[in-house]
């Protein structure tokens, strides 16, 4: 059984009375036209007889081609249709009746007449009132298209509103704005009606949407906060493409798209110092390992706009690694690109790979890094990856005279309490235990990407695709975010910067809580939390509502570059402790996951590990 808002029930009736008596003038203005304006005495009887029948045969049709379903504030060319076939079917239907019962007097022009006079006072009284309405709700404007408010007043919403004044898809009703002096003004017929917090009023008041952000100049904040309003006001929201492309040309601002999480997140862009990173690797041999992972592909497309003479991919996946060397083939056709698969592990391999391609400077990717998929029986495994192979990457760059190496850390380095944790804090006391002179080695730490392989936004996208629900393993679970472009040029800038022995952290903003992040994604996919649930499901083995960029130990100083701090760490492990951690690493497995914790705790001393009942 379905149920009918009782509130439509009157306008229904209302629009079904109306065509009724629509349905009666045009039948005697059928007459009418028929006689030339003068209808002899002997037609009006027989006439209205024959209207009687043309009523019993049209009122059903009407409610079976669901002509009241409708609303007439938004009459379109399906209400139309509608109108067309159940006019004509009805009119075919008299015409049968007319003929078969044999009634007098009812000219044959005037069963073809009735039903084009019909279905044009029909469709014109639905599609008067829509304009009608438009015109009363938007002023001046023409609204030909899908009603949308514009957030923003300046340039890019000035010329937003030049450039779709002719769309045949979009009609903008007005405008909200982050400067409240605006308010009041007109852009071209546009009027700005109020704020952008205003929004879900106007939206209410206008029957609207959609709402495009059209603020490309203001701060990411700005922006952000405009998005968020938009999205929580349940709006489909749309973006103009970004200042840099506009101005580079790429785009016009006319190139609306869907607003994605990453605008949602609202980071300023990087600022780099590209004379500084085009000296640095400018004509150098570059190595990147875990070059086919989120991190590592994107650090590659970075390190090639700065001409090195060479770059030497290396990932243990085949797949990964040629997926790399097509996008290079055909996006940097010039660049000497070598694609070597094998693992950092294998000491013997990398001899192979430096003393063939002499890399100048070395950037570390390749690292296990899912937290509970490395909790249990994998632990040994990730400390192999983690601590073996960044050990054994650092110990082959100092043979070869490598003049920088940059680790890529993580948060969940802190205070860890996960073996995936631990073991990058532990690669990161191996590469400080072995800065001596010669190779200088930097560590980068910093958060989660958008995107990264393996990370909760492909999983939310999959779980929303599938209908839900989505999962979030605790309600207050908080975690930095920032985008995987972003985070490749701060690992550059960092690596540029670097003089050896340094921990940086990037500057991540403001966590995001993760229950939020989902809600985000859900409306962004144009549904509802009562459409798609967000089931809590726990805490996962080595998980922890929050992750920190500092150890208690640690403290920071500022850099020259405001997205970049330097952690001034405590001192380098000495001898005893190096010979331990190798006496360890090519020992037999520990024979459970909870010996290797201890064993592991032994080492990092700031790890907590969650032992297995």
């Amino acid at each position: 059984m379905f149920s009918i808002d009782s509130r439509l029930i009157p306008r229904r009736f209302v629009a079904f009375a109306h065509d009724l008596l629509a349905l009666a003038l045009c039948w005697y203005g059928a007459y009418w036209l028929r006689f030339n304006l003068d209808i002899p005495e002997a037609y009006p009887p027989s006439a209205s007889w024959a209207l009687l029948l043309a009523l019993c045969i049209h009122a059903p049709m009407y409610w079976l081609f669901g002509l009241y379903r409708g609303i007439w504030r938004y009459a379109s060319l399906m209400d139309l249709r509608r109108i067309i076939l159940a006019v004509g079917l009805a009119a075919l239907f008299v015409a049968v009746a007319v003929y078969m019962l044999a009634l007098p007097l009812v000219p044959r022009s005037v069963l073809v007449l009735h039903p084009i006079l019909l279905v044009l006072s029909m469709g014109g009284s639905r599609f008067a009132y829509r304009a009608w309405k438009d015109r009363s709700l938007y002023g001046r404007m023409m609204v030909e298209g899908e009603p949308v408010l514009v957030l923003g007043s300046g340039d890019a919403a000035e010329r937003l509103i030049r450039e779709l004044a002719h769309s045949p898809d979009w009609a903008i009703v007005g405008m909200l704005t982050a400067d409240p002096s605006r308010v009041g003004h007109e852009l071209h017929g546009a009027k700005i009606l109020g704020v952008v917090d205003e929004l879900p009023k106007w939206a209410s008041q206008l029957s609207v949407r959609h709402a495009i952000v059209a603020m490309p100049a203001a701060s990411a904040i700005e922006r952000r906060h405009a998005m968020e309003v938009a999205v929580q006001a349940g709006l489909s929201v749309l973006t103009v493409p970004s200042l840099d492309d506009m101005l580079a040309g790429k785009v016009a601002i006319s190139q609306i798209r869907q607003v994605q999480l990453e605008d949602l997140l609202g980071r300023e862009p990087v600022q780099l110092d590209d004379c500084g990173l085009l000296s640095w690797l400018g004509q150098k041999v570059v190595l990147v390992t875990g070059a086919g992972g989120s991190i590592g592909s994107e650090l590659v497309r970075q390190i090639a706009q700065f001409k090195p003479h060479q770059l030497v991919l290396i990932d243990i996946s085949e797949f990964a690694l040629y997926q790399i060397e097509q996008e290079f083939l055909r996006r940097f056709p010039g660049l000497l690109t070598a694609c070597v698969v094998g693992d950092v592990k294998d000491a013997a391999f990398l001899d192979r790979v430096f003393a063939r391609y002499r890399p100048s400077v070395v950037f570390h990717a390749a690292a296990y890094k899912h937290v509970p998929l490395m909790e249990g029986e994998n632990s040994w495994q990730a400390v192999r990856n983690n601590v073996h192979g960044s050990k054994c990457l650092a110990q082959v760059a100092q043979r070869y005279g490598v003049e920088k190496m940059v680790l890529i850390s993580t948060d969940k380095a802190v205070n860890p309490t996960n073996v995936m944790g631990a073991t990058k804090r532990l690669a990161e006391r191996v590469l400080c235990g072995l800065q001596r002179d010669g190779t200088r080695f930097v560590t980068v730490r910093f958060g989660n990407v958008l995107g990264s392989n393996g990370s909760v936004i492909p999983k939310f996208q999959e779980q929303i695709a599938r209908g839900g629900p989505v999962s979030v393993t605790h309600p207050e679970i908080i975690r930095y975010f920032m985008l995987i472009p972003e985070a490749a040029q701060l690992v550059l800038q960092a690596g540029l910067m670097g003089q050896g022995g340094e921990i940086f952290v990037l500057e991540m903003g403001e966590p995001i809580r993760i229950a939020d992040l989902a809600r985000d994604m859900i409306r962004l996919s144009g549904f509802s939390e009562d459409e798609i649930r967000i089931e809590f499901t726990g805490l996962r083995p080595g998980e922890k509502l929050y992750e920190e960029l500092l150890t208690d130990s640690e403290r920071t100083l500022p850099t020259p570059h405001a997205k970049l701090r330097v952690a001034q760490a405590e001192a380098a492990p000495d001898e005893g402790w190096q010979q331990t951690l190798d006496l360890w690493l090519n020992a037999p497995a520990p024979a459970t996951a909870n010996e290797l914790k201890l064993q592991l705790q032994e080492l990092v001393p700031e790890y907590s590990p969650q032992l297995e009942g």
